[in-house]
């Protein structure tokens, strides 16, 4: 996604970050672990300055986050405390309803669950730490990065691929044989039926 933000950047607390969507893709999080694991040492600083997370100012001015959720997720489990911040809005003075009704209007929330059905915003966790694990997010992450679709500045387009691929590749495939369905994932990812998603490279020749 692409933002109007806040030039200024603001260190938090990553246990105060709320997520606006339930599902990540865990092995894109642990992805993220090796690789900040590799630049923390000289780099760690640099690449924090570099990889803000972007927020919106929400009821009682708790901070939603509303893309990068793998980054924080990631950041957290290695223990990190802070992330820096850039405040894409500031709907502070907006209740509960309206201030849902304006995410969920703008894109800006994603509340599916691991099975790709829609859930009440109650469901989304109130930490990242709460965050669940959706394989087809993994999978879609990583056809993404093999060339099967090309990044895209819609909303939570590897949510929609991994929608696409969750009704054609069965789950005991992707959980067990990663790779072999990632290979059957970049042959349907340039097929006509994937011709409406976000990114799409074109046909097979």
């Amino acid at each position: 996604m692409s933002y109007s933000v806040e030039p200024r950047l603001h260190p938090v607390a990553i246990v105060e970050l709320r997520p606006t969507q339930i599902t990540v893709g865990m092995r894109e999080v642990e992805m993220k672990r090796i690789h900040w694991r590799a630049e923390r040492e000289e780099k760690g600083a640099d690449f924090l300055g570099s990889h803000a997370v972007p927020v919106v100012i929400g009821p009682k001015r708790h901070l939603y986050l509303i893309d990068h959720h793998h980054l924080a997720l990631a950041l957290y489990l290695e223990g990190e405390e802070q992330v820096l911040i850039t405040v894409v809005a500031d709907l502070s003075r907006l209740g509960k309803d309206e201030f849902w009704s304006v995410l969920d209007n703008r894109s800006w929330m994603h509340p599916f669950d691991a099975e790709g059905n829609r859930r009440g915003r109650d469901e989304i966790p109130r930490k990242v730490s709460g965050l669940v694990d959706d394989p087809y997010r993994s999978l879609a992450g990583a056809l993404r990065l093999a060339g099967g679709y090309a990044k895209a500045e819609a909303p939570f387009s590897e949510f929609l691929w991994a929608d696409f691929l969750r009704r054609r590749i069965k789950l005991g495939l992707v959980e067990r044989f990663f790779p072999k369905a990632l290979r059957k994932a970049l042959d349907l990812a340039r097929t006509r039926d994937a011709e409406h998603l976000p990114g799409w490279c074109g046909p097979l020749d």
